[in-house]
């Protein structure tokens, strides 16, 4: 079961993208299910074409390999996180790009930390549909529902997609330093992409919630929003940014699958896959 479903499977030491399934989704609210995320994303990729026909390459002969699970830790959010952060830093010292397949939001936290320490001036890029910018929720400033929040205390942090938050989050937000753009805000401006990644330069990390996509194609996430953004709007921003910045490591969370529908599982594989050929260009 390695990401792309290609035989032989690569090696740690010859792959350039490390894919890291991280099944975890204790704190999730209203709908649980992600934990079942990284398998359905691994077994939809096994059934997508490896030759990407807007790239015109064979993205998967960079280098693709993938780890074992990140075992869950029922002590909390923070372990995991802890956990996480233990298992990135190991990949990026070997100078890998690695790729966290989730899994709820929470857990990135812990791969922003080990790459932060890797690259000190790493920024972030956050596709969601919510802002995550609580201090702490149900207890717990690890929550999915603070990811963001604890992100923006380390690094600088652009958010795209937003169209939910609490009136803590928009209280917050005039006096923080991130940069947060609406769905709306993409939908009524043409150079929307271009102002967006004037905010981002040099080592980037992005974080894509699944819940950024609009609810029409992409059903299979526990908190999905209204008004989200479209498969060639997610696109046109990673293209741009991979073109003007070092994608220094990504991840895709929130996928939780609906027995029977396989497009949402597959459609997560394909980003993937195609922000790898990006990377590569």
């Amino acid at each position: 079961m390695n990401f792309g479903g290609f035989y032989p499977a690569h090696s740690l030491r010859e792959a350039l993208f490390v894919v890291v399934p991280v099944p975890y989704d204790l704190t999730s609210t209203y709908q649980p299910g992600s934990r079942r995320g990284p398998v359905a994303i691994i077994e939809a990729s096994t059934n997508m074409e490896l030759y990407d026909e807007e790239l015109k390459k064979e993205t998967y002969l960079a280098g693709i390999h993938t780890t074992q699970p990140v075992h869950m830790d029922a002590r909390g959010p923070k372990y995991m996180v802890n956990a996480v952060r233990k298992k990135f830093s190991k990949i990026v010292a070997a100078d890998k790009i690695p790729v966290m397949l989730g899994g709820e939001h929470s857990i990135t936290f812990g791969a922003v930390q080990a790459l932060k320490e890797k690259y000190p001036k790493l920024s972030v890029l956050q596709l969601d549909a919510h802002a995550d910018l609580r201090d702490s929720y149900q207890g717990s400033p690890y929550s999915h529902a603070s990811v963001a929040r604890r992100i923006s205390e380390i690094c600088p942090l652009v958010q795209v997609g937003i169209r939910s938050m609490s009136k803590e989050e928009g209280d917050f937000l005039p006096t923080s330093k991130v940069k947060s753009y609406s769905a709306d805000f993409i939908a009524e401006h043409k150079n929307w992409c271009e102002t967006i990644c004037k905010n981002l330069k040099g080592d980037v990390f992005v974080t894509i919630d699944l819940d950024a996509f609009d609810p029409s194609i992409m059903p299979s996430t526990g908190t999905p929003e209204p008004g989200g953004l479209s498969w060639r709007d997610v696109l046109r921003l990673l293209k741009s940014v991979s073109r003007s910045c070092k994608i220094r490591g990504f991840d895709v969370v929130e996928l939780a699958p609906i027995p029977g529908i396989v497009a949402p599982d597959f459609m997560a594989a394909k980003l993937i896959y195609r922000f790898m050929g990006y990377i590569t260009q």
